[in-house]
């Protein structure tokens, strides 16, 4: 009854609805309706009340509401079933754990806090202030394992574009998993997989924006290589609101890599990165060496130039941009 509720004031948002009107609807009596109602202002929404005219939302929080999510979510095509914590370890670790026990493609988890959320090479990532989103999908490709990796770039030009469109920030993508607004880290991408040798059984794709952190929120060490949408905006962002374009992106950009292959995905990254054309640093498998990034292969794998004029396959490992401790991102 509540998301029911929600979803009709949601629905007639800037206008008033009368209680009798939503009780009528719902075939529930008015006492029911003033309790929901109460049940909603408690969870921060600021819903106004007047005689004779009924309720209207004023104003939304900026919690993780399963209501309004289910609301947000619906009719994306994409996902399937959720699950919300106040709190967990890593929402990639309980969305591994969900598709091995059988969780459909489009499970999605989402968490206000994560205690060790985790990045590529085993890196920690920083996420219990309440002021990111961090969540995790399941998808179940029909792909061999050695195309994988590009889901992690299928997610990058989706939560690209999607924070474009809801914040109008000029952000860009670093191969192969973090958003980048003025070379300082905004998001980072996790992927994951369970495979047998000619097929990949799931993969969980882990994402992780900064949304409303400000400087004191990051460790002292990280000030100056992440920033969050709200600093660089100058204003606060709901997140159901940003992960509901990124769902709607995701679904876009998966249905475009199922139905036209990696090619049609890659011209967009090309057009949204900022790795290509500019010299980096790498660290691979014991390796270390800088050259130019040139380009994608067909597979996603990056293609860098060394100094000596040969041409790097880099399927995984540590890219920078520039040699400086500073761009080290």
């Amino acid at each position: 009854m509540k998301q029911e509720i929600l979803r009709m004031l949601l629905d007639t948002r800037g206008n008033y609805l009368s209680g009798e009107e939503i009780s009528r609807q719902l075939g529930v009596s008015r006492v029911a309706v003033w309790k929901q109602v109460n049940a909603l202002r408690r969870e921060g929404y600021r819903i106004e009340s007047l005689p004779k005219q009924g309720y209207r939302i004023m104003e939304l929080p900026d919690t993780l509401s399963k209501e309004e999510m289910a609301i947000s979510l619906a009719g994306m095509g994409l996902v399937t079933e959720f699950a919300v914590f106040e709190q967990v370890t890593s929402t990639n670790e309980l969305a591994k754990a969900m598709a091995s026990q059988g969780s459909p493609e489009g499970t999605l988890v989402v968490a206000d806090k994560q205690t060790k959320g985790r990045g590529r090479m085993g890196r920690s990532w920083e996420s219990g202030t309440g002021k990111e989103l961090c969540f995790s999908l399941v998808l179940r490709p029909e792909i061999t394992p050695v195309q994988a990796p590009q889901l992690t770039l299928v997610a990058a030009v989706a939560v690209c574009r999607a924070i474009r469109i809801l914040t109008e920030l000029p952000v860009s993508i670093k191969w192969p998993n973090d958003i980048l607004l003025d070379d300082r880290k905004v998001c980072g991408i996790l992927t994951e997989m369970s495979s047998e040798m000619d097929r990949v059984n799931y993969i969980v794709l882990g994402i992780g924006v900064n949304v409303n952190q400000n400087a004191e929120d990051f460790p002292e060490g990280l000030r100056d290589r992440a920033i969050s949408l709200a600093q660089a905006a100058g204003r606060l962002f709901r997140r159901i609101d940003l992960l509901q374009e990124i769902i709607k992106e995701l679904a876009a950009v998966y249905r475009q890599y199922q139905n036209q292959g990696f090619a049609a995905v890659a011209e967009s990254w090309i057009q949204m990165n900022c790795t290509l054309g500019r010299e980096v640093f790498v660290s691979s498998l014991g390796e270390e060496y800088s050259g130019m990034a040139e380009g994608l292969d067909e597979q996603g794998r990056l293609l860098v130039r060394k100094s000596d004029g040969t041409l790097e396959t880099l399927a995984a490992g540590d890219v920078s941009l520039g040699r400086s401790d500073k761009n080290k991102i």
